[in-house]
């Protein structure tokens, strides 16, 4: 009967740091992946998600006059298309 209360013990024992240490490790500081000097391949035009951001910025302006969605993706006009 000891024996079993002892193992017990010692398994909430092993448990409890294991816990600890698993959440301690989530207060560990995180450093970028990307490197400063790799920055600069990021914002090559061709990692962007449309290929003609100018086309992109006309179809989400006539969504939004089709839809009446006034500032729904960050543009402006009314329901009218005029703007």
């Amino acid at each position: 009967m000891k024996v079993q209360s002892y193992l017990a013990q010692m398994f909430l024992r092993f448990v409890t740091v294991l816990m600890i240490v698993i959440f301690a490790a989530g207060c560990a500081s995180i450093e970028p992946w990307v490197q400063p000097y790799e920055r600069e391949n990021l914002a090559d035009p061709i990692m962007s998600m449309n290929r003609n951001p100018v086309a992109m910025s006309y179809t989400h302006h006539a969504f939004q006059a089709r839809e009446g969605a006034r500032g729904a993706e960050g543009g402006a006009g009314g329901g009218c298309g005029c703007n």
